[in-house]
């Protein structure tokens, strides 16, 4: 069965960078909020070294939130097309970086996506921005899986769609259980992917192998 699989992080035209997300003004009462914490834990927040810190924390903040001032209308920009295809398309590996809602820590780790058209079918850059716009909020991994399947499935109305997202999350590695090689592996499959059981198995494969593109 012939399918679309593409690797992103092999392609330098397929990344998303920062700059493609909004640049959120840097707001005083983070910069407040910081030097608070920095003199709660005893430190000095004038010395040298944290001078700038409250600021460079707020524009942090700024970029790590983008996605919630990302205008999806925008994101996708007209990017989807008429086309007599209805084979699985999959985008694999492609890169997150999120902050955990719980404790604001953050959390890594690659994003797999698979969908079957109904005639639709979305520019294959924007997979990846629709996993940066949701990637880039205060998240749950859980939740985020699920926003990406569901947003491509209200966008396109495919047969079905698919994510795998795997993280690691530095609340349980750089404290609590202190487990740095725990992996979390959370999944959505929606319609065709829920329903059968070789098409689920033919992503999970496809995503399992070792690159196609080298």
């Amino acid at each position: 069965m012939p399918k679309m699989t593409v690797n992103p992080a092999d392609y330098d035209a397929f990344r998303v960078d920062l700059v493609d997300l909004p640049e959120q003004e840097c707001h005083g009462d983070v910069e407040c909020a910081v030097r608070t914490i920095l003199e709660a834990i005893g430190e000095d927040p004038d010395r040298e070294g944290l001078a700038k810190t409250p600021s460079r924390v707020a524009r942090m903040y700024g970029e790590l939130t983008a996605g919630y001032h990302v205008d999806p209308v925008k994101l996708i920009n007209n990017a989807v097309f008429e086309v007599d295809y209805d084979e699985m398309v999959i985008v694999r590996d492609i890169d997150f970086y999120s902050l955990c809602e719980h404790h604001m820590l953050p959390f890594i780790g690659r994003c797999h996506v698979g969908y079957i058209p109904r005639g639709r079918v979305i520019g294959l850059s924007k997979i990846p921005r629709i996993v940066e716009m949701f990637a880039r909020r205060l998240q749950l991994q859980e939740r985020m899986t699920q926003e990406i399947a569901n947003f491509l499935n209200e966008t396109l109305h495919p047969l079905g769609v698919a994510v795998v997202a795997e993280g690691v999350h530095m609340c349980s590695a750089m404290r609590g259980v202190k487990k740095a090689n725990a992996r979390m592996v959370t999944s959505a499959m929606l319609g065709i992917f829920k329903s059968r059981d070789s098409t689920r198995n033919e992503f999970l494969n496809n995503i399992s192998r070792e690159h196609l593109v080298t």
